[in-house]
């Protein structure tokens, strides 16, 4: 059974960081694309970060860059998402979902970012900033 699992939410300060995690169980994540996702009450869910694993190629909303950072570690099969600088506007549930990549073709960030593509989710993980 394919699962990803996320963790690593929370309620944090403005200025403040957060690492979430994506782990997948029963497929190593070998020429994937690993595309974390954000979905605000009311709001579309809108992509974040990507990374192919395939080519390590990555991928950033205008709206994260310089401050997420997303990564892989092969051996534990988990994708991570570092948030720095969070402010209020990045209150979301954040969703890991990933896809199938193939090694002789190149992708955009928005064929990337289209939720559409991705048949394998996780359950979410809140992700609050508050003061």
């Amino acid at each position: 059974q394919l699962q990803l699992v996320e963790s690593g939410g929370g309620l944090v300060e403005p200025g403040g960081s957060l690492r979430l995690s994506c782990e997948s169980s029963g497929f190593t994540l070998d020429y994937f694309a690993v595309t974390w996702f954000r979905q605000a009450p009311g709001e579309e869910r809108d992509g974040v970060s990507s990374i192919n694993t395939g080519d390590g190629g990555t991928f950033y909303a205008d709206s994260v860059k310089g401050r997420f950072t997303i990564s892989t570690d092969n051996a534990k099969n988990t994708v991570y998402l570092q948030m720095t600088n969070l402010n209020p506007d990045d209150t979301a549930a954040y969703y890991c979902a990933a896809k199938r990549t193939h090694p002789q073709t190149q992708y955009s960030r928005g064929s990337l970012f289209a939720p559409n593509e991705y048949v394998y989710w996780g359950q979410g993980t809140q992700v609050t900033v508050s003061s």
